[in-house]
């Protein structure tokens, strides 16, 4: 059993919630965050923690070799989950450098650190995105990756990195590929919380070309649920898709929330699409269902309405990430 964990990235939406989760469910566990604090990276997700004596904050890049090293060297934690990712497919298109620094020579340092220092396991977050984009059925964990963007190209390539590292170094870990999570304090660049933030902004949302690009929508704590799975009972070096129960396409996701805020198809606008952008992500996710008995807890729905009214409720941490007054506290707060 992990005691000490390395979570990278923790600051960010998904890594966020799963150390809050890891915190309440294991009494005994220590979590060292480790997370850059780039843009999308907010200490303000962890507020309610950030005292716990279970729990340290490090500011810290993933590919700051000495650091990790360092972490590694002096708080000796077993395992590493590797939240930490630049994933944001438009960014990635426009710079990709950032993704390619990040996600594969990030991931090279953190498997170096885990051979080194011989943690007992090693868990990488993925995304579907890497599979491309299926038009009928799903994808297992046995298909090849087709990645359309710089984004899922870097994420594919940190896979096979870290499938070396098993079987050439008998590390001991799991790669989950996850599915579109949504929920409280995810980034305002995202399509559902940028879609509810600007209707509350009293603004248009774009839609990128006709809108029925489908997606796979998962509730971020079943996500959770199932990396706390995977990290406790996952059969070493095994994959695991996690994807949820509830294909929507951009236009029926905008029509659900423009409907709860109380607002009508003219705050849609419709936008030039980008490019190669992938129709349909679908993962099969019997695999883990069948030998772990994970399965989604939350009501697609129900938590989609609670992830609105949560945006509704907490203006504070969105409108000052939107103003750019978030960011110009982070540059003074480090000195950038």
């Amino acid at each position: 059993m992990p005691k000490t964990i390395i979570v990278t990235g923790g600051a960010g939406f998904i890594g966020s919630h799963f150390i809050r989760h890891i915190l309440n469910k294991y009494p005994d566990y220590q979590i060292i965050n480790l997370d850059k604090l780039t843009y999308s990276g907010n200490i303000d997700n962890l507020r309610d923690v950030e005292h716990n004596s279970r729990y340290k904050f490090i500011k810290g890049d993933i590919c700051d070799e000495n650091l990790v090293n360092k972490i590694s060297l002096e708080e000796k934690p077993d395992t590493i989950v590797n939240f930490a990712a630049e994933s944001h497919v438009d960014r990635s298109i426009s710079a990709p450098h950032p993704f390619i620094k990040t996600n594969i020579l990030g991931t090279y340092v953190l498997l170096e650190a885990a051979k080194k220092y011989k943690f007992k396991k090693f868990l990488q977050i993925s995304t579907d995105e890497i599979y491309g984009s299926i038009e009928r059925g799903s994808f297992k964990e046995s298909d090849a990756p087709t990645p359309s963007s710089p984004y899922s190209a870097s994420k594919a390539a940190a896979d096979m990195l870290v499938s070396s590292y098993f079987k050439t170094h008998n590390l001991s870990g799991n790669i989950v590929r996850c599915s579109n999570n949504f929920g409280p304090y995810q980034y305002p660049e995202k399509l559902i919380p940028l879609f509810i933030t600007n209707l509350l902004e009293n603004k248009k949302i774009p839609l990128y070309g006709d809108g029925l690009y489908v997606r796979q929508w998962l509730y971020v704590l079943d996500c959770c649920d199932a990396v706390d799975l995977i990290l406790h009972n996952g059969k070493t070096g095994e994959i695991y898709n996690v994807g949820g129960e509830d294909e929507k396409t951009n236009l029926e996701i905008s029509r659900f929330i423009l409907k709860e805020i109380g607002k009508g198809e003219e705050y849609i606008e419709y936008v030039k699409d980008r490019p190669c952008h992938d129709r349909r992500y679908s993962l099969d996710c019997s695999k883990i269902k069948r030998t772990l008995g994970w399965q989604p807890n939350f009501n697609f729905e129900k938590v989609f309405r609670d992830t609105i009214l949560w945006y509704q409720k907490n203006q504070w941490w969105w409108r000052k990430i939107k103003s750019g007054e978030y960011l110009r506290w982070y540059k003074k707060q480090y000195n950038l």
